[in-house]
């Protein structure tokens, strides 16, 4: 694949008409309407490193892509053994901030990503071409803290410094092998962008396979269209798999096609589908905010919405393909009935979510496909109901119905509780191989910071162990004092990675702290502003909770560890705080859905975490009595875990 636009020796770059350059870029860039604007940057760049690159030898590129980020480096310069990125500002007479952060995040990427550039000397530069000469710190620069400051006049006199006879192997350095791991915000902006989802996945395997289930799952669609079936497909996945990210690789792959064949990607996670809605609409070009977030929220819907719409309007849906992710938490009868009558005034309801869900696509006279992405262990609501719901409304109603479910479904434990619905689902269902995603795509730090949090809850032995493998690549550290976990936070960030405060919604005395999780967050705001937004996580005063956060990643990751489940006696002790005072858990499910949640928290972060534990009250608050932080403290210590 061609990384940039353009791309040649310096001496051979120096050669070539500026215009025949211009028409390179534009020819690449494949708009005919491009802004004059850009256009005049472009002259503006060529002039400018014709001047300063001569007598230079090395290698220059233009627009150098950075597929995770859905955006390109201005100017890569390679002389020697070092990578330079420049992030050019044409007519700017200052160093703005975020354009710093900008080609700090640019260096990150490759360095992360781009596998000839994991161990190479990468320094990211500002280039604001009418700005004052400044001081800068190339030390800081090239450990990506700092970006180096120049302007359209000393470029040339500060690359001179580093004009090494001997150049890398530039050409095994382009193409090396790019496999990155992006935030789902990032992949669905990439996605929207038109960006494959093998340029933006980072395991060359975890890339084939969701190739291989998207391509299942088209031809699945095209044979419903072809015989005017109604189908509907299971698909599983490993943690980290890419669930999410398979289905909006789904529904927009549609989005290309005639508008009689649109797909939706429905998902009943209130707070993923705002902050995706939201980031979609920001990042689109050439509309206005409110047409791009109306053509946002057409493409990702609150599942809850699609429902609610269906309840009132008795028609077949516009849409003849919809994703439904996490499909294993639709409502059973009891939960969908209860809140009807509540919610919605409707005294007679007698069906699942599911049952409903399928009802609302049935209403199509000829085709339509469902994809149903499964997932599981970190259920925190009650009322899901679990794949059951889906198998028992098809075996009641929609017997018609073509069924294509990963075998993982019927060959593993935990997916179906019920033999019955096995035995039902192998004698009317198409098992698939290719409905399972076999590959972890997630945490490019280390694959084990899963399991280690797992084996923490558990309270296993190798937990200890699990720790030691994963602290060189993902630090996790333990503080008794909040200041000195945020200092923590902002001395391990670059750039624009981003970082916040999580606590579990049960944590309710950590108010005493200025901690309070009952204070609702903009998520929009919180996971999407930028450092200078009191709203966004970077200030580290706004909270988020699991409901906030789940199916979403921040890079480093404060967590405040409260009262509700406290380590007490080699075992894990449960309680809500009702009233003024603390009250036991008894119920099981409870239990779980508690340690659920702290389970969802501590696999928030990319990069790393530091968890702060507080210590108890010295002034005979009860309810926050010592012995709920103590033991904690103490067995998080005892696994080695490394205290600030």
């Amino acid at each position: 694949m061609k990384r940039s636009y353009f791309g040649s020796s310096i001496a051979e770059f120096i050669k070539i008409d500026d215009k025949e350059i211009l028409g390179s870029l534009l020819g690449q860039h494949g708009h005919q309407t491009l802004e004059v604007s850009q256009k005049n940057a472009w002259l503006r760049q060529i002039a400018i490193l014709k001047q300063q690159l001569y007598g230079l030898n090395g290698y220059v590129y233009f627009e150098f892509s950075i597929p995770r980020m859905g955006k390109r480096v201005d100017n890569i310069v390679i002389l020697g053994s070092r990578i330079f990125l420049l992030e050019f500002k044409i007519g700017a007479k200052d160093y703005d901030k975020y354009a710093i952060d900008q080609v700090i995040d640019y260096a990150l990427d490759l360095r992360n990503f781009h596998e000839g550039s994991h161990h190479a000397c990468l320094i990211p530069i500002l280039v604001a071409e009418e700005a004052k000469n400044v001081e800068n710190d190339v030390e800081s620069a090239i450990n990506l803290r700092q970006g180096v400051r120049l302007n359209a006049n000393n470029l040339g006199d500060f690359l001179q410094k580093f004009n090494d006879d001997e150049l890398m192997d530039v050409d095994s350095w382009e193409s090396s092998r790019y496999k990155p791991t992006p935030t789902i915000i990032e992949a669905a902006q990439a996605l929207y962008q038109q960006h494959d989802v093998a340029e933006i996945t980072r395991s060359d395997a975890g890339a084939e396979n969701l190739s291989i289930t998207a391509q299942t799952i088209d031809e699945i669609i095209a044979k419903a269209k072809l015989y005017k079936q109604k189908s509907i497909c299971f698909v599983t996945g490993v943690p980290g798999a890419g669930k999410t990210l398979a289905g909006l690789n789904i529904a927009n792959q549609r989005l290309q096609v005639a508008e009689e064949e649109h797909a939706v990607f429905l998902s009943g996670n209130g707070p993923l589908v705002a902050v995706l809605q939201e980031a979609l609409a920001r990042n689109t070009q050439g509309k206005s905010k409110g047409n791009a977030l109306k053509e946002a929220k057409a493409f990702i819907q609150n599942i809850h919405h699609f429902r609610d719409e269906y309840l009132k309007n008795e028609q077949a849906p516009l849409e003849k393909v919809v994703v439904f992710d996490e499909a294993q938490r639709a409502w059973d009868e009891h939960q969908t009935s209860k809140f009807m009558r509540q919610k919605r005034g409707i005294a007679e309801f007698n069906s699942s979510e599911s049952e409903f869900l399928i009802e609302v696509m049935d209403r199509h006279t000829d085709w339509c496909v469902i994809i149903c992405l499964i997932g599981g262990g970190q259920e925190i609501n009650t009322g899901e109901a679990g794949i059951e719901a889906w198998i028992s409304a098809l075996n009641k109603r929609f017997l018609d119905w073509h069924i294509h479910y990963s075998d993982l479904i019927v060959d593993e434990v935990g997916y179906l509780r019920d033999g019955s619905f096995k035995e039902w689902l192998k004698n009317k269902g198409n098992a698939r191989k290719r409905l399972h995603l076999a590959t972890s795509v997630r945490s490019f730090r280390s694959e084990k910071v899963s399991a280690l949090i797992h084996a923490l809850l558990d309270t296993k032995a190798e937990a200890a162990q699990l720790y030691q493998k994963v602290y060189s690549q993902y630090p996790i550290v333990l503080t008794r004092d909040l200041q000195t976990a945020k200092s923590w936070l902002k001395q391990q960030a670059k750039g624009s990675e981003r970082y916040g405060l999580v606590a579990s919604s049960g944590a309710r005395r950590l108010k005493a702290l200025g901690v309070n999780v009952k204070t609702k967050i903009d998520v929009a705001h919180w996971f999407l502003n930028a450092k200078d937004d009191v709203r966004s996580s970077y200030f580290l005063e706004d909270v988020a909770t699991e409901f906030d956060v789940q199916g979403l990643e921040l890079d480093w990751v404060c967590m405040a560890w409260g009262e509700n489940f406290y380590h007490c006696n080699n075992g894990w002790v449960y309680q809500s705080f009702k009233g003024n005072k603390w009250q036991k858990i008894h119920k099981l499910l409870d239990q779980q859905y508690t340690q659920n949640s702290y389970r969802v928290l501590l696999t928030r972060a990319r990069q790393g975490l530091v968890i702060w534990i507080p210590e108890g009250s010295k002034g005979g608050d009860i309810t926050r009595h010592s012995k709920f932080y103590d033991g904690t403290y103490q067995y998080l210590k005892s696994l080695g875990i490394k205290e600030l």
